[in-house]
């Protein structure tokens, strides 16, 4: 059964050793599997679009990435989101990606984010503007992933802004990084996972690990330099809707390993997009029995609605049910 502390809100004071009073860190660090996943931002002001979108996680997952402009395309913000959803009880990660803003404004949306009870924030350099809809943006990137930790982690410890200046209450809060281990060069991964650490990751949510022989040994020497002890690494997994769809990813997405079972599975399915949410289960399965792994992140970009039953058939939740809208917020 799960402990009453792990169901209560994201509004606690943080327990000792913990720098947040969020969920998604009560159960890493209590030796939980945790399961994350994706939210896409509608283009819309509805707030209602957004409670529905997060409905469909309840009680499948411990805590939903709201992504911030990814692919360098225009939805609502990923703060926003956060404000939505953490107000009746959500455990939300936000995602803040250097690409959009300078120094002063991403430090004053930690605040403003932490003072809606945002207990999580990944730390993101951002996807080049030519990728998304509008090409002739201009890129800011006064600061990458990891000054970007650095600086989040500044004002949570020694209670002040980058500038020095004091703040009166510092925020606490679970800091993540995004990590690739199948990106070139493939040696070096791991040394940039550590280098994360020491910026100031506390967990790791990675790109899909379709490769699971190198993910594998991105592990073991993960786990053979302890970082494992210092960091929580989230696998990331995904679903594939079709063989054409896996092929134009490994061909146009620099660092997204598809090995050729996978597009041959999907080829020869009569129903290639339940094969995908079958080889996702299988996965998530086989990553969680991988030494140093501490949970999922799954991506399930526009099959969301497929999330909850891929978790439910994985097992990996084992008998703990993650918190669902209805649950007591506190």
């Amino acid at each position: 059964m799960t402990p009453d502390n792990l169901l209560t809100g994201d509004n606690q004071p943080p327990l000792p050793g913990h720098s947040s009073g969020g969920r998604l860190e009560r159960i890493l660090r209590s030796g939980g599997f945790a399961v994350t996943a994706e939210i896409a931002p509608p283009d819309s002001a509805d707030p209602q679009e957004v409670y529905q979108r997060a409905a469909i996680f309840d009680g499948a997952v411990d805590a939903i990435n709201a992504t911030d402009g990814s692919g360098a395309n225009c939805h609502m913000s990923s703060m926003g989101v956060c404000s939505l959803l953490t107000r009746i009880g959500y455990s939300m990660v936000m995602q803040i990606s250097c690409r959009d803003k300078n120094r002063i404004a991403i430090q004053g949306d930690v605040l403003g984010a932490a003072a809606m009870n945002v207990a999580n924030m990944l730390c993101l350099s951002g996807d080049g503007v030519a990728t998304g809809d509008h090409p002739e943006a201009k890129p800011v990137f006064d600061l990458d992933s990891m000054s970007l930790l650095q600086i989040i982690t500044k004002m949570r410890d020694k209670g002040q802004f980058l500038s020095g200046r004091k703040i009166t209450k510092s925020p606490n809060l679970f800091l993540g990084a995004a990590a690739n281990p199948f990106a070139e060069p493939i040696n070096y991964r791991v040394h940039r996972l550590a280098k994360k650490i020491v910026a100031g990751a506390q967990f790791v949510q990675t790109q899909y690990c379709f490769d699971l022989p190198v993910f594998k040994d991105y592990m073991k020497r993960a786990v053979d330099l302890g970082l494992t002890e210092k960091i929580f690494v989230l696998a990331g997994v995904g679903t594939m809707p079709s063989a054409a769809s896996a092929q134009w990813i490994r061909k146009n997405i620099p660092g997204i390993n598809i090995p050729d079972w996978v597009i041959k599975r999907l080829k020869d399915s009569a129903k290639p997009k339940q094969e995908g949410q079958d080889i996702c289960v299988e996965m998530m399965q086989q990553l969680k029995e991988i030494e140093g792994v501490s949970g999922i992140h799954v991506m399930a970009f526009k099959q969301e609605e497929s999330v909850k039953n891929i978790v439910i058939r994985s097992g990996v939740l084992g008998q703990r049910k993650p918190w669902q809208s209805g649950d007591k917020k506190t």
